[in-house]
């Protein structure tokens, strides 16, 4: 496939398109003093997110049936939950996020 002029510049448009709302609203906000309660009630949007995508890791859906747990996954999360709590460093918990699953993949 080759790419021409107007592909070049529809995904340029597509990425612009997507950066601006995750980026203008961090310009604005940056030089305001907002209220205690909106600071508390931001401080929970990255822990929801975090777990979002947890759950929805652990989680599968089938067509036409139930959701089911992926056990796989759910071995994995549960060390390196541990990890994350005793440590408090994303950079390790990660790392023995990563080694945990590939270990599992691998030999299990």
């Amino acid at each position: 496939m080759s790419a021409n002029m107007t592909v070049l510049l529809i995904l340029a448009g597509c990425a612009i398109v997507t950066w601006i709302p995750r980026v203008v609203p961090f310009l604005i906000v940056r030089n305001l003093q907002l209220p205690d309660a909106v600071m508390k009630w931001l401080s929970f949007i990255p822990i929801c997110i975090f777990t979002a995508l947890i759950i929805g890791g652990m989680i599968e859906s089938r067509d036409g049936g139930l959701p089911v747990i992926n056990w796989q996954v759910s071995a994995a999360f549960i060390p390196t939950l541990l990890i994350a709590l005793w440590t408090k460093s994303l950079l390790l918990t990660v790392i023995f996020g990563v080694v945990v699953m590939a270990l599992l993949r691998n030999f299990v």
